[in-house]
This record gives C-alpha cells, structure tokens and sequence, in this order.
C-alpha cells in the first residue's frame, strides 16, 4: 500500500492526514512533508494518524525527529486518532509520554 499525505491549515496548527503504511520506503515522504509543514505553514503541527494502519520504526524515527523540529521553533506535535495497531506502537515505545495523543484532530488543534 501506498503512502497518502493531505496538509491544511485548522486554527493555529497545521495538520498533516497521513493514509497507509509508514515503513522504511515510505517515511522519507512523510519527514519531507513534515519539514515543509513546519518551515512554510509554522511549528504547530497535528499529524492525524486515523488512516495510518501501520508503522515501523523508521515512521517511529519520523515522529521523534518531527517533533525535535518543532519544539526547536518553539511549536509542537501532537498525533490524532492513531489506529490500535499504531497506537500499541507508540505506547509500547513510551513514545506517547513525550508526545500527546488525542483521539480526534479537532481535540489536538484545541489544545494548542
């Protein structure tokens, strides 16, 4: 399956709709859209994860340096709606004590 990327502006952050898999052929993608998120639309960012159904350590590795990006320019990360098996992932790797997980977009855009 193929990676999908959707970006838009929803209040003061920026949010990017990631469909698919996030593997080691397709994260280069998404750390690409990431970086243009944060350096054109600014350093909140929201990643919504709904449409994510997998994700190994190099999406791992993309989340861990969006988020370093951020905070850098003084924004954040926060991750949408990650599906059980993304979500598994993130708890398992403690990676969701150092960025908040909400259950909707709107919820994660609400608390910047």
């Amino acid at each position: 399956m193929k990676l999908r990327l959707a970006r838009h502006a929803l209040g003061d952050a920026v949010v990017v709709a990631v469909e698919g898999e996030l593997d080691l052929f397709t994260a280069p993608f998404l750390r690409d859209e990431v970086r243009d998120a944060i350096k054109q639309d600014g350093a909140w960012l929201v990643l919504d994860l709904q449409q994510l159904s997998f994700m190994d350590s190099s999406g791992l590795s993309v989340l861990i340096e969006a988020w370093r990006l951020a905070t850098g320019e003084g924004g954040g990360v926060s991750l949408a709606a990650p599906q059980a098996p993304v979500a598994r992932i993130l708890r398992t790797t403690g990676l969701d004590r150092r960025i908040k997980v909400y259950s909707d977009v709107d919820t994660a855009v609400g608390e910047i």
